[in-house]
């Protein structure tokens, strides 16, 4: 098992590398990220596609270096794929040569079809949403799928860019309905599946897309400062999105675009408004992974059918690989509490939906430990909120972060929680949530049995210790408990 694994992506725009670190059959964390603005793809669009002798160039000083990264850091293997601007240059044989001679590294060529394959395995695999269609805006094209159940249904290439858009229409200060007629024009190459498609979720993938998102949160004072997983309404931010590219690039400043974005962000807002309207989009949910992560998962997961085994989170199980001292007292507060909310469900009457919540805060409350035992609660929601990357929703990971925070302390109030309403079910929820978990958490070193009748809950084999804990907790609501 190769343990770390380097993914090098030369896109039109940027080439950039990801290095993932395995920590069991199919857990892992991303360990190293980096990116160059090689803009392989300058100047090819108005030169028939060739690849000019700048760019390749710059391209071949950074994967050099990309190179030397991955080594330092003991990668045992390294893909190398190349997108768009290469695969549509006429001298990338020339390219391709030369950086196998100079670095030793292969470039692998991928397909539109591949690319939209890449990133549809890193969305199916590492989002909280299993149906929608991917949009991965690049430099020189923009790739969709189809995601149902998530299964890949579909995949597409469409020669829309916005290094593309950029040198062939804005430029050259063309009129901007000309380059809506081209990228309409190329959208017309999407078979009906698409269209047919009823979930109306679109995964965003990509830099434009990704800062486009960024200036949302910013703009709504979103409470967390992650763009994976992140979710808005299109309808309600398409406007936003069209004022931008019918801006003037000098007054861009106004909307507060980073100086890196600015010379690409109008074409990229444009291309993603017109495929938002076309597939009547409802909700969009950002993805921080693409072609990199959908690379490394592709041959991680290339004897599952490209998809992790049912229940299975990587995140989840990486921080339980890395920071568990112990692994059956998690299983221990774990089974607990999954024991306690079904037992005082007529008591609590909580949806069904947010044991998931339960569970994933039982088996994660004591990672904390592994960086200090004092304040360990406080460690494994900083844990949590930062490294529970895939496969949660915000909302979910901000309850989860929330009830390790609290376990075996007062159960959270409405001001404590109040900046992250907007991500959080009604208060007794949340209150009666961590009492169990506080509950589970006390009796994580016993083996107990448990049962409720008549409004009281049992507890047989309990130590002095864990009824001491018990009767020192806060509870949501009055509940009799007696122990046997």
């Amino acid at each position: 098992m190769s343990k770390v694994v380097a993914v090098i992506d030369i896109g039109s725009n940027s080439a950039r590398m990801a290095i993932f670190r395995r920590t069991s059959r199919f857990g892992f964390s991303l360990i190293f990220e980096i990116k160059s603005k090689v803009r392989i793809s300058e100047g090819s669009y108005e030169e028939n596609g060739f690849l000019q002798k700048e760019p390749m160039q710059r391209a071949l000083n950074t994967i050099k270096d990309f190179s030397k990264i991955a080594k330092n850091y003991k990668a045992k293997k390294l893909f190398c794929v190349a997108t768009s601007a290469v695969r549509d240059a006429p001298n990338k044989y020339d390219f391709i040569l030369s950086i196998k001679k100079e670095t030793n590294v292969k470039i692998k060529v991928i397909d539109g079809k591949k690319e939209a394959f890449f990133g549809a395995v890193a969305c199916s695999n590492l989002l909280h949403k299993k149906d929608g269609i991917t949009i991965d805006i690049g430099g020189g094209s923009t790739e969709c799928a189809i995601i149902q159940n998530g299964k890949i249904i579909d995949l597409i290439s469409l020669n829309i860019g916005t290094i593309r858009i950029k040198e062939l229409f804005f430029d050259s200060k063309t009129d901007i309905k000309k380059a809506k007629e081209f990228i309409n024009e190329e959208i017309k190459k999407i078979p009906p599946s698409f269209k047919n498609t009823l979930t109306y979720n679109v995964f965003g993938i990509g830099g434009s897309i990704r800062a486009l998102a960024k200036l949302i949160m910013k703009k709504e004072k979103y409470p967390i400062n992650t763009l994976h997983g992140y979710e808005f309404e299109a309808e309600k931010h398409i406007p936003y999105f069209k004022n931008i590219y019918n801006s003037d690039i000098k007054k861009l400043k106004d909307f507060k675009i980073p100086k890196d974005r600015e010379d690409n962000i109008r074409e990229g807002a444009l291309i993603f408004t017109i495929l938002l309207e076309y597939f009547n989009t409802k909700c969009v949910i950002v993805s921080g992974a693409g072609v990199r992560e959908g690379v490394f998962l592709s041959d991680l997961l290339r004897n599952q059918n490209y998809i992790f085994p049912t229940n299975f989170n990587p995140s989840y199980r990486s921080l339980l690989d890395r920071f568990s001292l112990d692994t059956k007292t998690h299983n221990n507060i774990k089974n607990n509490a999954k024991k306690l909310f079904l037992l005082l469900k007529e008591k609590h009457k909580i949806d069904d939906k947010y044991l998931f919540h339960l569970e994933s805060a039982a088996g994660l409350v004591k990672i904390g430990n592994y960086l200090s035992y004092y304040s360990s609660h406080e460690h494994s929601a900083y844990f949590l909120i930062n490294a529970l990357s895939y496969g949660y929703s915000h909302s979910s990971k901000a309850i989860i972060c929330l009830l390790v925070k609290y376990s075996n302390k007062k159960i959270p109030k409405d001001d404590e929680i109040i900046h992250l309403s907007s991500l959080m079910p009604d208060i007794l929820t949340m209150q009666w949530l961590s009492y169990i978990l506080s509950l589970a958490e006390s009796l994580a070193n016993d083996i107990v049995k448990l049962s409720f009748e008549n409004e009281i809950l049992y507890i047989k084999n309990t130590s002095h210790i864990a009824k001491e804990k018990i009767i020192s907790l806060d509870k949501p609501q009055e509940i009799k408990i007696e122990f046997i």
